[in-house]
């Protein structure tokens, strides 16, 4: 199926297919926001044309300068121009703004710690891109940190609170089988969708062991940081960003913000919710290695923490005999002295495939079948010239924290590029229905919300021609 920019908006198009909005509302929420109060203090806005506004969207301002620097920003992030227009992007920014002004109507929150957490780890990064922290406030054209963070803070704050709005709109729709039926029987079967070629696959990994004398090793070194941070007042903070091995957090000294909600490690989060405020732990345990972690702040059920990872090296003796091993088990798949689903069940050190036989789920669609042309290029080119139930070469692979393993890889079945069939291909077809109920569902709300907001589209934007009713015509 195929939507036009007219037949939807612009920013569903980017919330379901491009992505490319949020970055250019972050390039300009700061404006946005800034300008909110002054223009309420010196002119009734909801009765008066204000020079330079092309908007007003609730409580929110949209300057003409936002649009013009927004079109720059996406320009500049190569992407194409060729179907956004600035009267579109006015549009999707003036979505944006009817969002995130309905979600604070309907009282949705965001976490004040999760924002400072992103703030930091933007800033962070921004530092480790641009050398120091006096050229990225140059990028930014700030004075100083505080200044910088509190654009940041407010960039990130609309962002959550507009999908925070669009989320609950969206969630709240449900389809029924006998929608799915009708939605696929009123496609004419000369405009029935064309699904690729996709692959069921199952794989098998094999991990090198770690040896207890590797993980005493960590242990103790955490200790020692512990002794030095508890007993001499070394910074945690510190010592994070020299030796911790966590990629997601050592640039800000270990830092997280997080509740009982949030997808951590089990034993992370039991460590950290037992903790008092400025406690430090005693090395711990979880799959990813060995943390120590340091409450710095409980904000009633949320709480910021840092943490040490130190992931024990795996000697060269034990990653050949991992290498053994899975050489072993594909000569025994190959001769037929076991089957690949019984082998995965029986060696495999993969969780969450193991006691499936190592068969693969879609994590974007929640079956078991890969569009190849969609699919990783690493995995792509792993299983491309694959034959049905082939079993791979053996397979190098690394995980988040650089530690070797080895896997091998099956496809289990393989479908060809094939005419959208109703029976084959029922939840491909669901997620079609659905996702085009959720934009029909979109479309009403802001049709309501349009008539029920105060809007004033000013200056050029008012001669545009515009998917919703901004001009209220």
């Amino acid at each position: 199926m195929k939507f036009t920019i007219r037949e939807i908006t612009i920013n569903t198009i980017v919330f379901f297919i491009m992505g490319y909005a949020a970055i250019a509302q972050e390039i300009i929420e700061e404006a946005v926001v800034a300008q909110v109060d002054s223009v309420k203090k010196e002119v009734p806005f909801q009765k008066t044309k204000i020079d330079g506004v092309a908007a007003v969207i609730g409580s929110y301002v949209i300057l003409d300068s936002d649009i013009d620097v927004a079109y720059q920003q996406i320009v500049s992030e190569g992407v194409s121009t060729d179907e956004v227009d600035k009267c579109q992007l006015a549009g999707s920014l003036f979505e944006n703004k009817l969002y995130a002004h309905h979600a604070v109507q309907d009282s949705l929150e965001v976490s004040e710690g999760e924002i400072n957490s992103i703030v930091e780890q933007q800033m962070a990064y921004m530092v480790q891109e641009l050398g120091t922290m006096e050229k990225v406030l140059s990028f930014y054209k700030k004075e100083d940190v505080d200044a910088l963070k509190k654009e940041l803070y407010e960039v990130h704050k609309s962002s959550k609170l507009s999908n925070q709005m669009r989320s609950k709109i969206t969630d709240e729709v449900e389809i029924t089988p006998e929608e799915v039926r009708e939605f696929f029987d009123d496609i004419p079967k000369d405009e029935r969708p064309l699904f690729g070629t996709e692959l069921e696959l199952a794989q098998i990994v094999i991990e090198p062991k770690v040896s207890e004398e590797a993980k005493q090793k960590v242990i103790n070194r955490l200790q020692q940081f512990r002794t030095e941070i508890v007993e001499n007042g070394s910074s945690f903070a510190t010592k994070a960003v020299l030796y911790s091995q966590d990629p997601g957090s050592k640039s800000t000294g270990g830092k997280y913000t997080l509740n009982r909600k949030t997808p951590f490690a089990k034993e992370f989060k039991d460590v950290a919710f037992s903790s008092q405020e400025g406690e430090v732990s005693e090395p711990f345990e979880t799959e990813f290695g060995y943390h120590l972690l340091k409450v710095d702040k409980i904000r009633g059920e949320e709480i910021d923490v840092r943490h040490i990872l130190l992931v024990p090296e795996i000697e060269r003796e034990n990653v050949e005999k991992a290498k053994k091993l899975i050489d072993s088990i594909r000569t025994s798949i190959i001769s037929g002295s076991i089957s690949f689903e019984d082998a995965a069940r029986k060696f495999s050190d993969e969780k969450e495939t193991k006691q499936n036989g190592g068969k693969l789920i879609n994590p974007t669609t929640g079956d078991t079948h890969f569009e190849l042309t969609k699919i990783d290029p690493i995995l792509y080119d792993q299983v491309s010239k694959l034959k049905e139930n082939e079993v791979s070469l053996i397979i190098p692979d690394q995980d988040r924290q650089g530690r070797k393993k080895f896997k091998l890889i099956t496809v289990l079945n393989r479908f060809d590029e094939h005419i959208a069939d109703y029976s084959k291909d029922y939840l491909k077809i669901q997620e079609l229905a659905l996702r085009k109920k959720q934009i029909n569902a979109i479309r009403k709300w802001q049709d309501e919300k349009i008539r029920d907001t105060y809007i004033k589209v000013s200056g050029e934007y008012e001669n545009c021609e515009y998917s919703g009713n901004w001009l209220k015509k």
